[in-house]
Order: C-alpha cells, then sequence, then structure tokens
C-alpha cells in the first residue's frame, strides 16, 4: 500500500514576507480603537493585568492584546501547533505533529464551526481575532514568525487550555510511518516501557487541593491551584466586564478563558486526566482499482481521502509537501498493527468544549458548575472544585464514552463491527466524582480518583468501568494524602506548606533497599571492596529524612544514584509491559544487582567530583532556577545568575514539582517544568487569595517583571492577591487603554 505521496514545491521566503504582511485596512484599525477605548487595564504592581471591559467581548479584547504584550511569541507559537504549522519555522522534524493537527480538525472544519456558533460565542471570538491583531497594527516593530492575521475561528482549534489535548497521545512515529514511504507490517507504537522517558512527564500535570470549611480554620472552604506544566506555559489575569464577568487565574497564551482560577464565588483546578475518553479501533481495509474500502458488518465501505498539504522550512526556504489523508467513521488512520488500519475516536465537539471553558468562569456555585459540564466537553481534564457556600466536590474527567461490555477498551477494538461502537455519553453524574466527603478535603495529583479522598472517604472502584479510571497511584497522590490527613485545620499558610510539604516518598523503599545490598558488600568486602566513597557516603544516605532541602547533601547523592539505577533497570522491562512509578521503584530494587547498586553509587559520586570538585554538593547548588532570555527555547549558562531551588522532580513525590536538566554547557541542573502559575484561595464574604508564577509576568530580559517573583518561587513563597478594584486601586503601576 502507498497511503501518500510527497510533492515538494519551492516558494521565495521574501515573496511570502511580503504576500503575508502584516496589511490591516484604515477601517478595521478605527474599529478596534474604538472598541479599545471600551477597554480599562490596570496592571498592578506585580505586572499583573486586570482587564475591565463594558461586555465580556471587551474584556477578551483586553485579553488577547495584553498576551500579545507580555509574550506574543508565545501567542503565535500555540497556534502554530493548533493549526499544524509547526513545520513552518521548526522545519521537516516537524511535519508529521502537522499532520496529526490537521487529520483532526483543520481550518475548514473550525471555520464551520465558527459559522454555526451562538451570537454570543462569535463576539467573544470576533474580539479574540481584534484584540490580538490590535496589537500587531500598534506594534510594527513585533515581527510574527508565521501568522500575520489572527482570524476569530482559530480558538475552535485548541478549546480546552491544554495545547493539543487528546491529540498530542497519539503518537506521531507511528503516524509517520504510516504516512511517509516506509511500509511496515505491523507497529505497535512507541509506548515506553516505564512513564518518564526523555521529558520529564512526571512534573507535567498538576495537584489540586480543596478542603471543607470542617477543616479550614476561618470555616469557609479553601483550594489550591498547582498546575505542573513547562515553563511559562500560561499568564495571569482578571477579566472582568459590566455583563457580570469577574474571574481570576491562569491563561494558556493565545486563549481567552480563565483556565484554572476562581471567581467571587467558587474556583476550579484542572489536572490532567487518564481517564479513557477516546478509543482506538483497527479497521480490515483493501485496495480495489486504486481506492481503499474499509470492512464493517459484512460490507465494503469507501474509506474517506483528504487531501492534505503541509508547508516546511528547509536550507531557507519553504517546501511544501502533500498527503492523503484517510478516514473512517471512527477517525483518522493515525498507523498500523498487524495488517490493519490505526483509527482514533475521540470527543470531536469545539464548540461544546469551548463554550464549557468559558461559562465555567461566570458559574457562582456547585450546581450551576455541574450543569455547565452538562455540555461533556472537557476530555483531558479533571475537576477540583470548591465554592462560596462550603461546597468541595471532584470530577473524574467529563466527556467519556459510554462504551459496551467485553472489549479491553485500553487496547485498540475491532472496527468491522457494530459491537464496539460507543454509546452514547456518560452523564455528569456517571463518572467518578466526590462531593463533600466525611474526610473533609479532595486531592488530585494525577493519580487513582479511588483515593481523591482519602481512606473511607474516596470512591469504589467496583462501582465504575475500568475505562473511566485506569490510573494508579504515584508518589504525590501518596503524600497528598497524608499530608491532608494528618491536619485538623487548615489556612492559606498551612496550605501552602501542604502544598510544598517536602517528603520524597519515592525512596522511601528505594533508599533502604540499595543501601542493604551495598551493606552486605561491605560486610564481604574483603574479596570485592566496594568503589571508591561509598562507605562515606552511606552515612549521610542512612541519616537523610527523605525530605528536600536546598542544603541537603543526601538528596544530591540520592537523586543522581536513583537515576542510574533506573537506566540500568528500564532495558530490562520485559517488552509490552508498562510500569508506572511507583511499581517501577520495586523493579528496580529487584532487577539491579547488588554489585550493580554500588558500582552505580562509586559512579555517581565520581561524577559528582569531576563537575563540582567533591562528591558532597548540597542540592541547591545543583538545582537552580535561572532565566535569561525570556524565548521559548530558553538557554542557561553556569557563569550567569541563578538561584537554588529545594523542591524537585514529581518522580520522587515532590508535590511541589521541578524538573531540571543539565544544558549541553553546564555542569549544574535547570528548571524547565513543573510548578508554573500556583495559587490558594479562601472564599469566605470576600475571597482572600495569593498566587505565585514561575519567574515573572514579562517575557522581555531586562523587564520590571522578568524575574520579579523568581525569589518568591524558588522558596516557596506567596504575593497577595489584588482580587477586588478597591484593592487594585492601592497597587496601580499603570492604568491605560490598549493602543496606548
Amino acid at each position: 500500500m502507498r497511503p501518500t505521496f510527497i510533492l515538494p514545491f519551492l516558494l521565495a521566503l521574501g515573496a511570502l514576507t511580503q504576500a503575508r504582511a502584516q496589511a490591516f485596512t484604515p477601517a478595521e484599525v478605527a474599529r478596534w480603537k474604538l472598541q479599545a477605548r471600551q477597554v480599562a487595564v490596570t496592571r498592578d504592581t506585580w505586572g499583573v493585568p486586570h482587564i475591565n471591559g463594558k461586555t465580556d467581548a471587551d474584556a477578551v479584547f483586553g485579553a488577547l492584546y495584553t498576551q500579545c504584550e507580555d509574550d506574543f511569541a508565545r501567542v503565535e507559537d500555540n497556534y502554530l501547533t493548533a493549526l499544524g504549522r509547526r513545520a513552518e519555522v521548526d522545519g521537516e522534524k516537524a511535519l508529521y505533529e502537522d499532520l496529526r493537527a490537521r487529520l483532526f480538525m483543520d481550518s475548514t472544519q473550525a471555520i464551520g464551526v465558527y459559522g454555526r456558533s451562538p451570537l454570543w460565542m462569535k463576539s467573544l471570538l470576533n474580539a479574540f481575532a481584534a484584540g490580538t491583531n490590535y496589537y500587531l497594527a500598534t506594534h510594527l516593530a513585533v515581527h510574527p514568525r508565521r501568522i500575520r492575521r489572527f482570524q476569530p475561528w482559530m480558538p475552535l482549534l485548541f478549546t480546552e487550555g491544554s495545547i493539543g489535548g487528546n491529540v498530542s497521545v497519539v503518537p506521531v512515529d507511528r503516524l509517520k510511518a504510516f504516512y511517509s514511504q516506509q511500509k511496515p507490517t505491523s507497529w505497535q507504537g512507541p509506548r515506553p516501557a516505564v512513564e518518564g522517558e526523555g521529558f520529564d512527564r512526571s512534573s507535567v500535570g498538576s495537584n489540586g487541593f480543596a478542603i471543607a470549611p470542617a477543616k479550614s480554620a476561618s470555616g469557609h472552604a479553601l483550594l489550591l491551584i498547582n498546575p505542573h506544566t513547562s515553563f511559562y506555559f500560561r499568564s495571569e489575569m482578571q477579566l472582568t466586564s459590566a455583563a457580570g464577568l469577574n474571574a481570576y487565574g491562569a491563561v494558556t497564551w493565545g486563549q481567552f478563558f480563565i483556565y484554572q482560577g476562581f471567581n467571587a464565588k467558587c474556583g476550579w483546578m484542572h489536572t490532567s486526566s487518564s481517564a479513557d475518553s477516546m478509543d482506538e479501533y483497527l479497521e480490515t481495509v483493501t485496495e480495489k482499482d486504486g481506492k481503499y474500502y474499509y470492512q464493517y458488518d459484512g460490507q465494503a465501505l469507501p474509506v474517506r481521502a483528504q487531501p492534505v498539504t503541509l508547508a516546511y522550512v528547509k536550507d531557507g526556504q519553504l517546501l511544501r509537501r502533500k498527503f492523503v489523508g484517510y478516514h473512517t467513521p471512527h477517525g483518522p488512520v493515525v498507523g498500523l498493527q498487524d495488517g490493519k488500519w490505526i483509527t482514533v475516536k475521540m470527543m470531536d465537539a469545539p464548540l461544546a468544549a469551548l463554550e464549557q471553558s468559558y461559562l465555567r468562569t461566570k458559574a457562582t456555585d456547585y450546581a450551576s458548575f455541574k450543569e455547565v459540564m452538562r455540555l461533556n466537553g472537557n476530555a483531558s481534564n479533571n475537576t477540583v472544585f470548591a465554592d462560596a457556600k462550603g461546597t468541595i466536590a471532584y470530577w473524574h474527567g467529563n466527556f467519556m464514552p459510554r462504551r459496551p461490555a467485553g472489549p479491553d477498551w485500553s487496547q485498540p477494538v475491532d472496527g468491522s463491527t457494530k459491537a464496539t461502537e460507543w454509546q452514547g455519553l456518560h452523564p455528569v453524574e456517571d463518572i467518578v466524582q466526590v462531593r463533600n466527603p466525611a474526610s473533609g478535603f479532595l486531592q488530585n495529583c494525577n493519580s487513582t480518583p479511588f483515593t481523591v479522598a482519602g481512606p473511607g472517604s474516596s470512591p469504589d472502584p467496583a462501582k465504575y468501568p475500568t475505562y473511566m479510571a485506569p490510573e494508579p497511584d504515584n508518589y504525590r497522590g501518596l503524600n497528598a494524602v497524608r499530608v491532608l490527613s494528618r491536619r485538623q485545620s487548615f489556612t492559606l499558610d498551612t496550605l501552602i506548606a501542604a502544598a510544598d510539604d517536602p517528603h520524597l516518598a519515592g525512596f522511601e523503599k528505594l533508599l533502604p533497599a540499595a543501601l542493604r545490598d551495598c551493606q552486605l558488600l561491605l560486610d564481604a568486602a574483603s574479596d570485592a571492596p566496594l568503589p571508591a566513597g561509598v562507605k562515606a557516603a552511606m552515612p549521610v544516605l542512612r541519616a537523610w529524612n527523605l525530605n528536600y532541602s536546598a542544603t541537603s547533601v543526601a538528596q544530591t547523592v540520592a537523586i543522581y544514584w536513583a537515576e542510574r539505577m533506573q537506566r540500568l533497570a528500564r532495558p530490562r522491562v520485559p517488552a509490552g509491559q508498562t510500569l508506572d512509578y511507583i511499581t517501577f521503584t520495586q523493579f528496580v530494587i529487584d532487577h539491579v544487582t547488588p554489585e550493580e547498586k554500588a558500582a552505580a553509587l562509586g559512579e555517581t559520586l565520581a561524577e559528582l567530583t569531576r563537575d563540582f570538585g567533591r562528591w558532597d554538593v548540597a542540592w541547591g547548588e545543583v538545582n537552580r532556577y535561572q532565566r535569561l532570555t525570556g524565548k521559548i527555547d530558553e538557554t542557561y549558562d553556569d557563569a550567569q545568575p541563578s538561584l537554588p531551588v529545594a523542591f524537585t522532580s514529581s518522580a520522587w513525590g515532590s508535590l511541589a514539582a521541578f524538573g531540571a536538566r543539565t544544558a549541553p554547557n553546564t555542569k549544574r541542573r535547570y528548571g524547565y517544568v513543573g510548578n508554573s502559575f500556583v495559587a490558594v484561595v479562601e472564599f469566605g464574604p470576600r475571597v482572600v487569595a495569593r498566587s505565585v508564577v514561575t519567574g515573572g509576568q514579562d517575557s522581555r530580559p531586562g523587564a520590571p517583571h522578568f524575574t520579579d517573583q523568581a525569589p518568591l518561587y524558588t522558596q516557596g513563597k506567596f504575593k497577595d492577591v489584588w482580587f477586588y478594584p478597591e484593592d487594585v486601586a492601592k497597587h496601580v503601576e499603570r492604568r491605560y487603554h490598549p493602543g496606548e
């Protein structure tokens, strides 16, 4: 089979740039200027924009304008991903990421959805485009990499706040194997044997805590909002309007709703969910007269073929490549397995998803928030909720297909029969959820919902189909239950302390077992002495309380040592077996020999000595925060200023996540993923909140708000949130209308 053909052709970049130059008519600019006069922006002394509009659309206009002020590059970058145009800036390597995006949603579909949208949504979408374009029209020195005019239909391409959403879990390598000239006979997909390969996936996800009035010192519900993302992934702002909008929190660059945040009456925190909201189907496909047909209930039906043309940059020139994308009613074809084509079925309701994302910001209590959830437009998130009436609640996922019993829905199912078709969606009442648990708390750390409220108060897994909650527990989840169970009464201060609890549960079994094996070798050391330094390091490791600290030498040695043992164990995991972090720890204990553990410790000490002149290096000397350029791909330099950070990768159970790695030219590790926007909120007669972001609000080096929050962030401290107009008025840095 040849499922694609390739036709590159050359375009001159100069001609392309001229054709795509920023060209807005005087009438457009005049219209945007009039709307800008209806938008008031107040930047507080942290640079956070408080945006007020006459209408919700005016507030959206201001939201996009201020986002562009703070980091236009990230606004554009997110839409390059959503549009399937990354290869136009990143080159040929991004072609199949773009193809994946186009197979699931393209501009033609988005334009159609925009045309069918209700007037209130169209007004917001129009304001999105107007605010972004007005920024470009008034900032001629800003040169977009590719997108020189934003269109109102673009937000319909990514609707939940998580760029890519479920599409991002479709393996690009498998898709490439199908749509390139390769012709594999079987492809199982690049599923890693252990979570967390490469990118620090353990520090991506999020933590959400909710505290009931009975467990709150003030008698009011409390909420922790703690998303874990790549650094600077979202900005902080407040959106208000005379039409009743008043929401504060984190906004993904290029979107116009508060994704994780609160209003005067309630708050919501989303954690990435593994609830099974999508399925793979194996399609039996035959070819006849150059066309493809799939089998379905005894019939041969035509596979839909859709031309897809992608542009990519190479050697300073823009080329194009043409593909044919294939689809069955289940969804696009994304790979091949045992001679069958794989299709993916997932949520295809961009309008409902965007409506839900926006309308929940105007909810006033549990009942109204739940009513918005009936749109079933959230396919990638769990939700932790609290309101001013004292209700706390949790929902595991939202968009949840109802599946027939029998098939293993964690694996690709037979696509040739009606017996595997979805049977509509589960209503909100069906999904795994908790409301006002007896324990007085809720937590989710991307782990199982069956420990969400602690022992005795969490849902019973026997009452739900497996596909609703397939994920295991993780070290963050274990630590969260421990921390929230042991305290009887919380304040905002103690909730912050809980969110930063330093215990690293990932070492509770691994470290004693590894030390025990080393001790066994030490006791028999006459024939095989331990590597240099191991005997001296062992007492330091034994004395460690398993808490992170910037001054801890044991933490440095333990993390470097554990990483080495993991690298030894990873290739030994049997093919087809997937281990989570907890089960992989036991696998390391069992499948790395005592001699290998001791050797790995010796190599760790030698590495630290080589890089830092001694092995007894404090963790804060190794683990650093640094922001030099503000670019999406940040650079790092050991010779430049940086700050020590005590918390670490969530792979070890660190609730405050800080994934860090060395750069090609560094010995130190620099954070790039983990805690981003973090907030705690108390819902009383008046909202009281505090927050902190990674570094600062502004992406421009040297700007006052480039790293002004970094000292707070690195020390687990928070700034006050100024939510009410009278409080904002006391902390004004600048007031203006967009365009001034």
